[in-house]
């Protein structure tokens, strides 16, 4: 297995390609845009999308997102799923993702049994279907990227429409066949990722709400608690005992390095 490390900047993308190894693509922070197998989905540091040994895709961040790549050699891959699939990251195998990430190439056996429980994971995690689905059709990529930017933008289909050359019954129409859901549907979505990702700051938790576009601090916690089970501020102390973590994992194991390997 070969963990990489980068950091992307904003509107930074690898143009479509393909590995001779199986690779999951992920972020501890930040959001990724995928497109594989026709599809095209952003993915928070909740979730994955791996990649079958062959699958042409391109992998992007439209705000900048801290990157972590794992290439994993089809004889350590039995047992995982053998398709394009978007899975649940989650607390353990995070820290263990960013433990494999500042490993030292003098403990082989230490490194070997991180590696090992990554695999394990790995075959252990969960399909979801709660990745955010990205348009390719150019006026509504267009759209999405201004609300990904701006979730409390207050436009509605009809002014899209008038923007992009669309009725808003085309618009509705080719929205739901590249999305998959209705733009209304779309923005809630959007909005419950976004909060994920801003939970991930400082940022206090009235002012997510406001720039979500919740009228209140009580209407956005009503929100997350229904689609999450947890309150914004219970998912808030769940990361920070994740990035505590994985920084004392660093600190014993010494400054990063650009990848690791093992067999």
């Amino acid at each position: 297995m070969i963990v990489r490390v980068q950091s992307l900047p904003a509107r930074s993308y690898f143009a479509e390609h393909s590995h001779s190894w199986n690779q999951l693509v992920y972020a501890i922070s930040g959001a990724l845009t995928v497109n594989a197998d026709g599809r095209s989905v952003v993915i928070s540091p909740e979730q994955a999308v791996w990649l079958p040994a062959g699958t042409k895709h391109s992998v992007g961040s439209l705000m900048g997102a801290e990157f972590r790549s794992l290439w994993v050699a089809d004889d350590a891959s039995q047992g995982m799923t053998s398709g394009t699939t978007v899975i649940h990251v989650s607390p353990l195998l995070r820290t263990l993702i960013v433990e494999a990430a500042s490993l030292r190439s003098d403990d082989r056996h230490y490194a070997a049994r991180v590696i090992a429980l990554i695999l394990d994971q790995l075959r252990r995690a969960t399909p979801i279907s709660a990745a955010l689905p990205w348009p390719t059709h150019p006026g509504l990529l267009a759209l999405c990227e201004t609300l990904y930017a701006d979730p409390a933008n207050p436009r509605h289909a009809e002014r899209w429409g008038r923007e992009i050359g669309m009725s808003p019954r085309t618009l509705t129409r080719h929205f739901e066949r590249e999305v998959g859901m209705s733009l209304r549907a779309w923005r809630q979505r959007l909005r419950l990722f976004k909060a994920i990702e801003l939970l991930g700051s400082d940022l206090p938790i009235t002012e997510i709400a406001l720039r979500l576009g919740y009228s209140s601090a009580s209407a956005f916690i009503f929100m997350f608690r229904s689609e999450m089970r947890i309150s914004p501020l219970q998912h808030r102390r769940n990361l920070g005992h994740a990035a505590s973590g994985a920084t004392s994992s660093r600190h014993r194991s010494g400054p990063q390095d650009a990848s690791h390997r093992s067999r």
